[in-house]
């Protein structure tokens, strides 16, 4: 499979290791979910060192491109060629009231979007994978008292997943470590999210009815009780300082 590879010849590496990684996951028909060549092949094959391969793929794993799997290998989550453009994003985030206001807004708006085309796009199969993470999440939910946020962030995957957009899933992977933040007792919050959960539940009904606008609908309510959380935390916050 990796004999087709071309080798580089040029020093501008980064850019031209992605260009040739894309071409030949084209050219091997490669598609999400399909497990790419070990870097020392890659690195053979593109006559460049580890290293820069290495780092070409910690770029494609920031973009949501790939997933690396301890003691597996690194796999292909997206679709890609060797026309795309890699946008990196620089976010400032912060664990205070207003920066996690600004991470809100952004989920509100990829959380809605996403379900709405979800409930318009997502085949059977796709649904009964969510249906599958949802139970999951449920089931973490009540048997470690609402602690499910691996859990809850699979089952938001899955939906972004189904959208048929592959720049939701890509977004929302390069922002994981600021939206983990929301499950890390924000503002001292103890039972933060826990409001959420039935709306989980609800978004999932309404992408299995074929129901955009109710999908949508129900998602915004889920981030409206995370932004009560939020402003009830900052209260809490104000009250203890004596303000």
């Amino acid at each position: 499979m990796t004999d087709s590879l071309p080798p580089i010849q040029t020093t501008a590496r980064d850019d031209a290791v992605l260009k040739a990684l894309a071409s030949f996951v084209r050219q091997e028909a490669l598609g999400p979910g399909e497990k790419l060549p070990t870097e020392r092949i890659l690195a053979e094959r593109l006559k460049v060192s580890r290293n820069t391969v290495r780092e070409a793929l910690t770029r494609w794993e920031g973009l949501g491109l790939v997933e690396r799997r301890q003691g597996s290998g690194t796999y292909l989550k997206a679709a890609v060629s060797p026309d795309m453009l890699h946008m990196p994003l620089t976010l400032a985030g912060g664990n205070d009231f207003a920066g996690l206001m600004r991470t809100l807004e952004i989920r509100r708006a990829l959380e809605a979007e996403a379900a709405a085309l979800c409930a318009v796009r997502a085949g059977k199969a796709e649904i009964a994978e969510i249906e599958r993470k949802l139970d999951i999440m449920e089931e973490a939910f009540h048997t470690r008292a609402g602690m499910s946020s691996e859990e809850d962030w699979e089952f938001h995957q899955s939906v972004y997943r189904a959208s048929g957009n592959p720049l939701f899933e890509q977004i929302i992977s390069a922002m994981h470590e600021l939206f983990h933040r929301f499950w890390e007792h924000p503002l001292g919050v103890r039972d933060f999210g826990h409001a959420s959960f039935p709306y989980h539940r609800t978004i999932f009904d309404c992408i299995a009815a074929r129901d955009p606008e109710g999908a949508r609908r129900e998602a915004l309510k889920l981030i409206a009780t995370v932004e009560n959380d939020l402003k009830r935390g900052a209260a809490n916050l104000k009250l203890s300082d004596g303000k």
